[in-house]
């Protein structure tokens, strides 16, 4: 039985990069975007690459959607549950670095923690009874969720957020939850600066598959581990 792997975000950028990449290992794709129409993108690569995938629109932002949208990924398989979560769904208000904290607006603030903080507490809360025995859970981050920089405003704090809900699920869940920081990529989140998304997939493949739980579990895996470790 293929095992069954949730993306958030998979409309483009790394959640569509990963989405693709854990098709063709021949996992079961789950994946959700706001825009119904831009993840149709990523589900006919997949498809037309011969991989497995079920679309669904879903807001990271709406508990209901994201219960909606677990639920499926749970029964595509016979009922078997999720694998992998990927939990990448996230916006930018602005642009990378010229972001002034004290010039954002209210609704700029608001609308980072939800789609960035709760949205990543929604995700993994609503998948979590339908976890597999043996099932992890990725949080994408950057380092402006732990270092201080200029310009990155309540971006950075929600991204704090996120990894500060991820290590408190993996405090209280017998399955492995981690934080993923890629580094730099080009997307739009960070005005098309930095690697391409899909050179992201094989960190992701290798913290799902080859990193050990327990360094995983709680911690923050950073591109230079996985440089480390498969070099």
């Amino acid at each position: 039985m293929a095992r069954t792997v949730l993306v958030t975000g998979a409309s483009r950028g790394i959640g569509a990069g990963v989405a693709r990449a854990f098709a063709a290992d021949g996992a079961h794709v789950v994946v959700c975007a706001r825009d119904r129409d831009r993840l149709e993108a990523t589900v006919e690569s997949i498809r037309e690459a011969g991989g497995r995938v079920t679309p669904q629109r879903a807001d990271v932002r709406d508990e209901f959607d994201v219960e909606r949208l677990v639920e499926t990924a749970a029964r595509v398989e016979d009922g078997a549950g999720i694998d992998l979560v990927v939990a990448n769904a996230g916006v930018y208000h602005g642009e990378a670095g010229h972001t002034p904290m004290a010039e954002e607006s209210y609704a700029a603030f608001d609308d980072h923690l939800r789609t960035n903080g709760r949205g990543v507490f929604a995700t993994i809360r609503e998948a979590v009874p339908h976890l597999a025995p043996e099932a992890r859970v990725l949080v994408l981050s950057g380092s402006v969720a732990r270092e201080t920089k200029a310009g990155f405003g309540s971006y950075a704090v929600s991204k704090a957020t996120a990894e500060a809900v991820a290590r408190g699920f993996a405090a209280e869940l017998d399955r492995a939850v981690g934080i993923v920081d890629p580094g730099q990529v080009d997307t739009d989140l960070t005005d098309q600066h930095g690697r391409d998304p899909d050179d992201v997939a094989p960190m992701l493949q290798w913290a799902a598959d080859e990193l050990a739980a327990e360094e995983l579990d709680g911690a923050v895996v950073s591109l230079a581990d996985w440089k480390r470790a498969t070099r």
